[in-house]
């Protein structure tokens, strides 16, 4: 049996980027979290989750008001100490503290200091993946999307996602994380998973210490 693969990776992107297309996909990933002869309960986490309000598309860890930014902060101390006791275990996140740190200051202008978060992140090999895609490929992507929609009304302007892109680049290229950018305008799932898992291999990003 050879070394436990235990990778940490946090997907960023924004809308219409196949994030959660991704993380399922790796989730799955023979060479990410090896061969799986059945399907059983394997944690991927979100900071889109709208726990914060009592209904659908309400305010989260991302998009939190002003005058919940102490309780997003302790859910990220939470969510980072469990990690951290979990050590040697796969963890996939789709979206964490580098969309908040964009959505807080476009919106709030409430500049997020995570410098805490991103040295323990680190400290467990962390990874961080920014999917993105070619501005005009957003229009067929948001075509797609509508098809299966609940919530049709937040792909209205395209433009907000090709800005919000923009700032994730900004933002990602600030981390102190190992970085990589993977163009998902050709909306392959299985090609954008083999980038990744291939990045992960050469790096020594699929084991702990």
């Amino acid at each position: 049996m050879g070394a436990k693969l235990c990778p940490h990776i946090i997907l960023e992107g924004t809308r219409l980027t196949h994030k959660t297309d991704v993380a399922f996909a790796l989730n799955e990933h023979p060479r990410f979290v090896g061969v799986r002869k059945y399907r059983y309960h394997s944690p991927i986490v979100s900071a889109e989750w709208c726990g914060f309000t009592n209904r659908p598309w309400g305010r989260g860890l991302i998009n939190f008001a002003p005058d919940e930014a102490d309780k997003a902060v302790e859910t990220y101390q939470t969510w980072m100490r469990l990690f951290e006791l979990q050590r040697y275990y796969s963890w996939i996140v789709d979206r964490f503290h580098i969309s908040t740190q964009v959505y807080q200051q476009r919106v709030h202008q409430n500049s997020m200091n995570f410098e805490w978060l991103e040295e323990r992140l680190a400290t467990l090999n962390f990874r961080l993946v920014l999917l993105t895609r070619e501005d005009a490929s957003f229009e067929q992507a948001r075509a797609e999307r509508l098809k299966v929609s609940m919530n049709p009304s937040q792909y209205n302007d395209l433009s907000i996602f090709i800005e919000e892109q923009s700032a994730l680049r900004t933002a990602v290229k600030a981390s102190r994380l190992k970085t990589l950018e993977v163009d998902i305008s050709h909306g392959h799932i299985d090609l954008a998973c083999r980038q990744i898992v291939d990045w992960f291999e050469a790096t020594g990003g699929l084991h702990q210490t």
